[in-house]
């Protein structure tokens, strides 16, 4: 591992060129009199319908250009923290670590190479920053903002956004605006008085619009004092654009535009990731109507065309093969944001600095010591060309003169469902009767039956796997709306409290009901808050029977859920304590996953299941353990 002096000399090279390359970017950028210019020329040879053609997305992550007058069609890519589309890239430090720098020139840096490896990628927009302020600690997404003052989140936002722009990139800054659950996310409605708006919700906003000049805003999913944001005029016309003047494009969240008059004349420009509500067949009548004006139309036109023309899209190739897409410039920039956001919480003695002279053992042991964990779930999920894990990293720092033991320490969930066994009735044949039916309220008679042997249902959804060189939105994992029952009885080896842990992924509106012993022990039916969640029950040695009612309304994610049976003090592997036991040293990995914390689900403020015993045990037996919670990291 490189000494921190090598670091240090190694950022200040970069600064030298990357503030020529910013310069450079800034200056190539027409003047807004050429911009505007341009502008009207195209839009007076627009035909009303190709207009409205504009408004809406395709092929889910595509904005639509118009061969005819030499608009290419462009291409967007999820972030904040890399790029995540068409396989892997640089991974930096997610939004709530890079903030934790307290450097806005860092946060620059970092904007500035996501932006060259989006060249290398031919995007045109990033859908990044996310600076939706850290009000609610159980938020899934907190991971990619930048934290819960409204000034500290500005000034990552603005670094970011100048970094990002100064490559030709339209940055995207998002959730605009009260987007702090994942919960219920398309029908919760944020109330925030004007002052709260003004003093801790918008100010991010309002600096990457006046300070960074940001291209392009997202609107959230959820209500804002009543309405959806991509059709609350209120603050998407008159803050937004009126009093902020604001000239980039609002654009809506993913399946986040709820109806056509309302975001025709709420300020929405951009309906992704497609038209479903601003096409032709729904505009049009309503324009006829006098409901929605011409003049409507044409802003939203504008604004697209502007942005366009502002970064000189129209004029070169979308893919730029002078940026190598893997570079150690990149590198770099990742390993001093992650070195400048990890924070050290305690230190009782002098185990740290690791002294390799002084030890010889080291034990790497928790379920996140191996592999990697670079990124949470969800579109911020992106896939690192290598993601160095605690394991290797302290191998490769300590070499070979010393010893590495290493251990997962616990069962994964997977694990420990496809352990968990059933049978379909008291001490009858394994497996459980699985009903299958085609609405989400278990009614009428099951579409289909069948026997399974264990509770692990479905797949999680793999974001980083979609790339758009063969992407088809039908591929996504999703389906119609459903419900399962699953019924079996389950016999305790041993007399004692269980957990009983369920997993659900994707980002469907699900939820599900437990049952012991037809006894209602847990109803997340219609408040699931968490991807994992566990119920503590006790059991004797007699079978029980075990139910689990589940929900599911399609979408993004599909079907996926397990359960898993653990008795309490029963999940640590007696290996992982004889390795603790026989090192000098413990680094303890422990903390969360892309299925634990993610996109579309909020979470627990309690480590995963088995991981609080797993703590207790290792640190009774070796009091030289370093505890590392993995919230946040950033990896290449």
């Amino acid at each position: 591992m490189p000494s921190r002096k090598v670091i240090k000399i190694a950022t200040l090279a970069i600064m030298a060129v990357t503030v020529s390359l910013f310069v450079s970017a800034q200056e190539r950028q027409p003047r807004s009199v050429e911009v505007e210019a341009k502008v009207d020329a195209v839009r007076g040879r627009m035909t009303h319908e190709e207009k409205i053609d504009l408004l809406g997305g395709v092929h889910f992550f595509d904005v639509p250009g118009l061969a005819r007058l030499g608009l290419p069609e462009l291409h967007t890519a999820d972030g904040p923290v890399g790029v995540r589309n068409d396989g892997p890239a640089t991974v930096m430090e997610e939004g709530i670590a890079l903030a934790a720098t307290w450097d806005e020139a860092l946060a620059t840096q970092v904007g500035i190479e996501i932006g060259r490896d989006a060249r290398a990628k031919g995007k045109h927009f990033l859908l990044g920053p996310g600076v939706n302020i850290y009000r609610a600690p159980l938020n899934g997404r907190n991971f990619e903002y930048f934290g819960e003052d409204p000034f500290l989140a500005s000034r990552m936002a603005v670094g970011y956004i100048k970094g990002v722009q100064s490559q030709g990139i339209c940055a995207t800054v998002k959730h605009f605006l009260g987007n702090n659950s994942e919960f219920g996310r398309h029908t919760t409605d944020s109330i925030i008085d004007q002052r709260a708006l003004h003093e801790i919700y918008l100010p991010a906003f309002e600096a990457a619009v006046k300070e960074a000049q940001v291209c392009s805003v997202m609107d959230s999913y959820n209500l804002t004092n009543g309405l959806h944001m991509t059709q609350n005029g209120a603050l998407n016309n008159d803050l937004l654009k009126k009093e902020w003047k604001f000239q980039g494009i609002v654009m809506s969240d993913w399946d986040a535009t709820y109806d056509t008059l309302g975001a025709a004349n709420g300020g929405l420009d951009l309906e992704m990731p497609s038209g479903k509500f601003l096409n032709r067949d729904a505009l049009i009548p309503l324009i006829k109507a006098g409901k929605v004006s011409q003049a409507t139309i044409d802003d939203k036109v504008r604004r697209l065309l502007r942005e366009e023309f502002r970064f000189g899209w129209q004029d070169r190739p979308a893919i730029d093969v002078t940026i190598a897409r893997y570079n150690q410039q990149g590198r770099d920039v990742a390993l001093e944001a992650a070195r400048e956001g990890m924070v050290l919480l305690k230190k009782e003695s002098e185990i740290l600095p690791l002294d390799r002279q002084k030890i010889k053992s080291v034990a790497v042991i928790g379920p996140d010591a191996y592999p990697a964990v670079p990124v949470g779930g969800g579109s911020a999920q992106v896939t690192a060309f290598h993601a160095v894990s605690f394991l290797e990293g302290i191998s490769n720092y300590l070499g070979s003169a010393l010893k590495v033991y290493s251990s997962h320490g616990i069962p994964s969930l997977k694990k420990i469902a496809l352990d968990t066994n059933f049978s379909r009735s008291p001490n009858g044949p394994a497996g459980l009767k699985i009903e299958v039916y085609d609405n989400q309220k278990l009614e009428g008679s099951p579409a289909r039956t069948s026997i399974d042997e264990h509770l692990n249902f479905g797949k999680p959804l793999e974001i980083p796997a979609i790339s758009e060189e063969d992407f088809d939105p039908a591929s996504l994992p999703s389906g119609k709306e459903s419900s399962i029952r699953w019924t079996g009885f389950y016999t305790a080896s041993s007399a004692g409290k269980y957990d009983i842990v369920v997993q659900q992924s994707g980002f469907a509106d699900s939820g599900y009901r437990l049952y012991l012993d037809d006894k209602l022990i847990h109803d997340s039916w219609t408040i699931t808050q968490a991807m994992v969640e566990n119920t503590v029950i006790s059991l004797d040695t007699l079978p029980h029977k075990v139910v689990l009612e589940y929900h599911n309304a399609g979408g993004f994610g599909g079907l996926f859920v397990r359960l898993g049976i653990v008795r309490q003090d029963g999940w640590v592997d007696a290996n992982a304590l004889q390795i603790a036991r026989q090192a000098d040293v413990v680094i303890l990995a422990v903390g969360y996953d892309p299925l634990i914390e993610s996109e579309g689900w909020d979470r627990s403020l309690q480590l995963p299941p088995g991981q609080d015993e797993l703590v207790r045990k290792i640190t009774s037996s070796n009091k030289n353990t370093v505890v590392v919670i993995t919230l946040v990291e950033a990896w290449t």
